[in-house]
């Protein structure tokens, strides 16, 4: 039976992944149960094939959450994790204020009268609508909570890092032109490391830590 809430104890969340195949170690287990019970972020490492992807999708089925994948990569930026703007859409919405403006601005008595409603409609041009929200963004928006999968952490950009920690620090994010965007409910976040370069201190930090090595021959 799928489990939203926190586990009640180390024993639960190891039944819970085995029911999905996934059989948790003790320090598996652990860890999961932690990071559910103060709400932060798994980083695992280890090396490739050991099962640290299957490990978030084993928790997403468990739990009856939705998983939400960003796989890092080297030039990965804003636009590609957290959200970009519906340019299409805004272009378009440009053309019909502009055959509109006639009768937009028909009924000012004034220069300022019309701008004013000009900066109005300005401001409908930058609004939620027009936000195409990635991976990051949409993994705060969940109503239920999601599992949130940043996989390969190690193949990005160090300066991605100073992003994620907004967001992985209070589960928000600031979005100039619409504000503070503040979790629903906090994502259950598990980064994935094959340990290509060095993650920054403060990343490692703000996260539990879980290394899975090479499984034992009686555990196959």
């Amino acid at each position: 039976m799928a489990e939203n809430g926190p586990s009640a104890s180390i024993e639960a969340v190891e039944s819970g992944l085995a029911a999905q195949g996934y059989i948790a170690s003790r320090q598996i287990a652990t860890a999961v149960y932690l990071a559910q019970q103060i709400e932060k972020p798994i980083l695992v490492e280890g090396p490739a094939g050991v099962g640290k992807t299957e490990l978030a999708k084993a928790i997403a089925a468990w739990r009856g959450l939705k998983m939400i994948r960003l796989q890092c990569y080297e030039g990965l930026d804003e636009a590609k994790a957290l959200y970009e703007w519906k340019y299409a859409k805004q272009l378009l919405y440009t053309q019909i204020l502009k055959d509109k403006l006639g009768e937009v601005l028909g009924g000012a008595p004034t220069l300022e009268a019309a701008l004013s409603q000009l900066h109005d409609f300005g401001d409908v041009f930058f609004s939620k609508e027009f936000v195409e929200p990635r991976p990051l963004l949409q993994a705060l928006e969940q109503p239920a909570g999601c599992v949130l999968l940043i996989d390969e952490i190690d193949k990005s950009d160090a300066e991605f890092e100073s992003l994620l920690l907004e967001i992985l620090s209070d589960f928000q994010v600031t979005i100039p032109e619409l504000g503070t965007v503040v979790a629903v409910s906090p994502p259950t976040v598990i980064l994935t490391s094959n340990s290509e370069r060095d993650l920054g201190d403060e990343l490692k930090r703000s996260c539990l830590h879980l290394h899975i090595g090479i499984p034992e021959q009686t555990l196959e």
